[in-house]
């Protein structure tokens, strides 16, 4: 089973749509400024051309940003990106576009910026599944150049997507806003994939489903996850020890693989407890629970709510 089934598994899931809100073109100097989002929603950033700075304005650690460089932040954190002077930054003027994104631009001199800024918005409660398993901060580079074999071929679509994006939002052409929003989407996959590919994938799952050695773990976790899977059935797909399996799974991703199959399985019962044909006997089943009771009681202790409390809310939603 191949480390994309994960991810196909996952936004099968969990329900992902994209939005692009600002299309900045500043000189220097500039900032920006962002507080911290809502529980379901991700903000992302993508350099086109010029240099950038992002800044966490708790912990004061920066990290400098190029062409093709793309930030998300699964977290929600509040963040600034600015050109790295210290200088006040310029005033800003901005145009309402018909496709539903704004144009912020200042008058600036050298070092000019174009950047994409928009956000993810999840479908809860799948929120904390993300926040859970991704990193705080998760930064990608789109790469042009298909000749060099130290680059995913992830990152190459990647590039090929944001030379999309960068063509719709020039302009106001029909059907722009919903292209952009869809190729947002798609950003968000297509980013997921150049991090699990990368040999610097972060920590959390991508790192441990990127790995080849632990994919078939995860995939086993994703693709069949109402098996009643045990840690030495785990073990034997990585071809480790139990104990082995163990440590590096909790070294890795700061959970257990059972937390993470639980968190899999509530997930998915978030789903299907929205249909009103299924009992709640038929969904515990289908996520493998033998006992109803059971289920109840880890759905309330994972979700902070019981089954007729999720059922409510998922009503009033819809």
């Amino acid at each position: 089973m191949s480390q994309i089934d994960w991810l196909s598994h996952l936004l099968k899931m969990i329900t992902i749509t994209g939005q692009l809100e600002f299309r900045c073109a500043y000189g220097a100097p500039w900032r920006v400024d962002r507080v911290q989002s809502a529980a379901h929603e991700i903000p992302y950033h993508i350099v086109l051309k010029g240099r950038a700075v992002i800044e966490d304005p708790e912990t004061g650690t920066t990290r400098d940003l190029g062409p093709g460089d793309i930030v998300l932040l699964p977290h929600g954190s509040a963040h600034m990106l600015h050109d790295g002077s210290g200088n006040e930054p310029k005033p800003t003027c901005n145009h309402q576009g018909l496709g539903g994104w704004t144009l912020s631009e200042n008058d600036g001199g050298d070092e000019h910026l174009d950047m994409l800024c928009g956000r993810f918005f999840i479908e809860p409660p799948h929120d904390r599944l993300i926040h859970n398993y991704l990193p705080k901060n998760l930064v990608v580079r789109a790469i042009c150049d298909p000749d060099d074999e130290d680059i995913g071929s992830a990152s190459i679509h990647l590039a090929g997507l944001l030379g999309l994006m960068r063509v719709e939002s020039r302009g106001d052409k029909p059907g722009g806003n919903a292209m952009l929003n869809a190729l947002s989407s798609a950003l968000f996959t297509l980013v997921l994939r150049t991090a699990s590919e990368s040999e610097r994938a972060p920590i959390g799952l991508l790192a441990l489903a990127g790995h080849p050695r632990w994919a078939p773990a995860i995939s086993a976790l994703f693709a069949d996850p109402a098996r009643a899977w045990t840690v030495p059935d785990l073990a034997d797909l990585c071809s480790m020890s139990r104990a082995t399996f163990m440590r590096h799974f909790l070294d890795k991703l700061g959970r257990s693989a059972i937390e993470l199959l639980t968190d899999i399985r509530m997930s998915l019962a978030a789903n299907e407890l929205k249909k009103p044909s299924l009992t709640s006997e038929a969904v515990a089943e289908a996520v493998g629970y033998r006992s109803v009771a059971a289920f109840r009681r880890v759905f309330a202790e994972t979700m902070g709510m019981t089954v007729g409390q999720w059922r409510r809310q998922a009503r009033g939603v819809e």
